[in-house]
């Protein structure tokens, strides 16, 4: 299967606002309440709600926005793996 992929250019004012977005959100009731499962949204590893992070479904730099529709918890392991892809070339990816 052939992948599209899409360059967006993305300032890095833009980076920089939408990383601080990540981090209010954070701190919010809602994200505490998305980690408390301990469920990572790709691999469904059960871990440490506090050892979960927040990864970007469209990552920032491909243009992704710092809201609850575009943010899940994530292992370490998957957030790493995962980097600037977008979901379809993970998937691909976790396929191979």
């Amino acid at each position: 299967m052939e992948t599209a992929s899409f360059i967006v250019s993305v300032s890095e004012e833009e980076i920089r606002r939408e990383r601080q977005k990540a981090r209010e959100l954070r701190l919010s009731q809602w994200w505490k309440r998305r980690c408390s499962s301990g469920l990572c949204y790709y691999c469904g590893k059960k871990v440490s709600p506090r050892s979960l992070t927040m990864d970007h479904i469209v990552p920032i730099v491909r243009g992704g926005k710092s809201t609850r529709g575009n943010v899940v918890p994530a292992c370490k392991e998957c957030n790493t793996a995962k980097k600037h892809k977008l979901l379809m070339e993970w998937e691909n990816y976790t396929k191979s």
